[in-house]
């Protein structure tokens, strides 16, 4: 694939609009020592270009323009619009938002506008425009970058009007809106638009994720992620309008819950995205992000727009990042597709909250701090090989659904249990064949049969919400030959939120083969047994629940896995079991892993999230009777391989942990390690450091 870039971007968010000039040369030679070839600017500069609605000053914006132009510098140009200035709310006190429990904010903050407000659209798109015009060819321009972070919800009047606009568009009549709502629960039924009003904690809202209407609740969220893409596209047709040809980006932040990624995805030259995993946040966890990044933007190249050189600001207590660590984050996200390495924030601010935030030049000012020194070393590193690397694509045999419909009515639902977090559900699926360095691509539920057929497995965890079209296209997939993985909690809602009738999993129960009667919630710390069954045998699916369970006996191969938060109680219909619940329960012996045969392929329900031992065994099996190819090198050693144009393909060799490890890699024997130079040896066992890194030509 062609890269976007002329060159690989090494830099990230840069302000020098809160220092003096003589700071900001000084700057620019340190950034330079650390290879730094980019700086990202202008993100919140509202307040200094435009000091009231009709005087524009880009005064001191030409000076640093011109300095990263005189320096060769490629540039990521902001339009400031992520944070209202204190004139626009104080003449217009209506374009800030209004949070759910009806309090319009206050001059404060950022992500700090309502969406939906006609001046706040008017007066960002109209310096958006001004900021094209003076600035579209600039020598160095890489990318526009609008906003900031787009995701605050707001509750305001103005958005209850759009809302219903909305809604009248999508629904045309009452009688449809009513019956797409099951209105009549608690006497809801609407009988005039204006009686519409948003989930605010004082009306339908329960807290900020569920409602006594859980269409409403959906809607809402759909509104309000597309008026925020709005906002988007607002700020980047104006661009257009000026410059056609750089890319234009705002930058997204991985499972972030408000916004429908695969919905802006569509409209993003390029996606960007912010990395910053928690303390305790696994290395596959990050690894799953990265890749639905990349699936959010059709599978191709993506820019790591923000991560931090060192410690994270906003945790109660924040760790340092260990020596390596960042330089081991930087290079997984370029194995997983990103073509960029960029960072908030190149100077640490003295003042305000971030001020303890990481960056490459420190409160001490100067080149010999131990995060400049491994900044510097890894921009050695990207300046040496990053171009070469760059444009390469990820073959994937395995895709996993991650579905945002599913990841609110997952979340919104009362009942039956409130253990269930939609993201770690896909992780929990996910990590599977991250340890087994399984390529996957991340797609919405909504792709195609044709589509689907590319990969030899698709997965869907948690798909609690089955869209319209979806269950045709799976069971069409299945037919031809694939091979599907759902369970727990699928396919229960239609997509107003509604439950589908007939039984659950809804309209994946001819697929599956089996029909879930129940589902039994667990407390915080039970756990069920799930034991596999040695030689599974078709089993009648009788309707009677003391006859039924307890048919399944088969023979325990004597292992038991960990059954957690829900437990499907199901019944066979078609479908054969793989492994039963124990322990003493009183639906111990009846199904809890199946397959049903369907055409060519094959589906396989999960019904209860397995412990990462179970899950691995079920996934694992399922694998390798595929055939995926799979390279397990090590523990904690993340492989992956990025292939270009020419055939070549360069993989990635990740010591993911904090301590020296051996890994075996026989098949990549007399390989060359970009980096280093030198050649696997001809046994293929390597030394790999705490979070150690090479990149084999291949």
């Amino acid at each position: 694939m062609t890269p976007i870039f002329d060159r690989f971007l090494y830099g990230g968010d840069w302000n020098p609009e809160q220092w003096d000039e003589q700071t900001w040369r000084r700057d620019i030679e340190m950034l330079k020592d650390a290879h730094i070839n980019e700086a990202t600017i202008n993100v919140f500069s509202w307040a200094s270009l435009q000091p009231d609605e009709e005087t524009y000053d880009f005064t001191t914006l030409d000076r640093i323009v011109k300095l990263l132009v005189d320096n060769g510098m490629s540039i990521v140009l902001a339009t400031s619009t992520g944070a209202l200035p204190a004139w626009l709310v104080r003449t217009h006190p209506e374009v800030i938002k209004t949070d759910i429990d009806g309090r319009r904010h206050v001059f404060g903050g950022r992500h700090n506008a309502c969406p939906n407000s006609p001046v706040f659209r008017r007066l960002a798109r109209a310096l958006a425009s001004k900021l094209a015009e003076r600035y579209a060819g600039t020598p160095g321009l890489a990318a526009w970058h609008v906003s900031n972070e787009y995701g605050e919800m707001c509750y305001c009047a103005q958005c209850a009007q759009s809302f219903r606009e909305w809604l009248r568009s999508k629904y045309g009549t009452l009688e449809a809106l009513n019956r797409a709502w099951y209105s009549n629960f608690w006497g809801h039924t609407i009988l005039d638009w204006a009686d519409i009003v948003p989930p605010v904690d004082y009306g339908d809202g329960i807290g900020t994720d569920k409602a006594v209407i859980s269409g409403l609740y959906m809607d809402y969220r759909r509104f309000q992620s597309q008026s925020m893409l709005a906002c988007y596209t607002n700020e980047r047709d104006a661009i257009r309008a000026f410059d056609v040809d750089t890319p234009i980006t705002t930058n997204l932040m991985g499972t972030f819950k408000n916004l429908d990624y695969f919905e802006w995805g569509r409209e993003l030259d390029v996606v960007s995205w912010d990395n910053y995993p928690g303390m305790d946040t696994p290395p596959s966890f990050t690894a799953m992000v990265h890749d639905l990044m990349r699936g959010v933007g059709g599978n191709k190249p993506f820019m790591l727009m923000e991560q931090t050189p060192n410690q994270q600001n906003w945790f109660p207590f924040c760790k340092v990042k260990r020596p390596g660590e960042v330089r081991k984050l930087s290079w997984q996200a370029v194995a997983h597709g990103a073509d960029t390495v960029q960072f908030f924030q190149m100077r640490q601010s003295i003042g305000g909250c971030e001020r303890f935030h990481g960056a490459v030049i420190g409160h001490d000012g100067t080149e010999d701090s131990r995060t400049f020194r491994e900044i510097a070393a890894l921009g050695d590193e990207l300046d040496r090989v990053g171009a070469d690397l760059m444009g390469g694509e990820i073959d994937a045999q395995v895709a996993i659904m991650f579905d945002w419909s599913s990841y609110w009515s997952l979340e919104g639902c009362v009942g039956p249990t409130q253990g269930l977090r939609y993201p770690d559900e896909v992780h929990r699926f996910y990590r599977v064949f991250h340890e087994r360095n399984i390529a996957v691509d991340m797609i919405p539920s909504t792709t195609d049969a044709a589509t689907l057929a590319r990969y030899r497995m698709v997965v869907a965890p948690a798909l609690i919400q089955v869209l319209p079209g979806v269950a045709d296209a799976v069971t069409e997939y299945v037919r031809g030959g694939g091979t599907f993985v759902t369970g727990y909690m699928a396919g229960i809602h239609n997509e107003h939120d509604l439950v589908v009738p007939g039984g659950y999993p809804g309209e994946l129960r001819r697929l599956m083969g089996v029909w879930v009667e129940e589902i039994d919630a667990l407390a915080p710390g039970e756990t069920v047994p799930v034991m596999p069954v040695a030689a599974p045998q078709v089993v009648d699916g009788g309707r009677d629940l003391a006859r039924h369970y307890g048919t399944v006996t088969g023979e325990q191969d004597g292992t038991a896995w960990s059954g957690v938060i829900v437990a499907s109680l199901m019944h066979l219909e078609g479908a054969r079991p793989l492994a039963v619940y124990g322990g003493d329960a009183f639906y111990a012996g009846s199904p809890a892993v199946t397959v049903n045969e369907v055409g060519d392929g094959r589906a396989y329900y999960v019904g209860a999230p397995l412990d990462e031992v179970g899950m691995g065994a079920v996934l694992g099996v399922v694998a390798d009777g595929l055939g995926l190819e799979s390279t397990v090198a090590g523990d904690g050693v993340e492989i992956m391989r990025r292939r270009h144009e020419d055939g070549s393909v360069d993989v990635y060799v990740i010591n993911l942990e904090d301590r020296a490890v051996r890994a075996s890699l026989a098949s990549y024997a007399g390989a060359r390690d970009r980096l280093t130079g030198n050649g696997v040896s001809a046994g293929g066992i390597v030394e790999l450091p705490a979070y150690g890194v090479m990149i084999l030509e291949s």
